[in-house]
């Protein structure tokens, strides 16, 4: 399931496509797509290390993510041990 669409949702979808656009123009529309996506893509990440860089000249201490990720890995992993035999009935 695909965004809460089923399979027979998408046949319709892609059947009303073609028709409006016709089979000839499916792959240029895909490619504009894929290009804009890219692009967006590439901006995204400009920005992040724009805010990244600018941080760390700053002097802003950006590895707080790392911090918080390694607590949560610690209590996923207490919960395992926890858990671990309990999942295993």
């Amino acid at each position: 399931m695909f965004l809460f669409i089923s399979g027979p949702e998408i046949f319709v979808i892609i059947l009303i496509v073609v028709m409006l656009f016709g089979a000839d123009k499916i792959p240029e529309i895909a490619r504009t797509l894929g290009k804009t996506m890219r692009q967006v893509k590439d901006a995204t990440n400009d920005i992040k290390r724009e805010i990244k860089d600018s941080a760390e000249k700053q002097g802003i201490d950006t590895n707080f993510t790392k911090d918080i990720q390694q607590g949560i890995n610690k209590v996923k992993d207490d919960i395992d041990d926890i858990t671990g035999p309990i999942k295993r009935m």
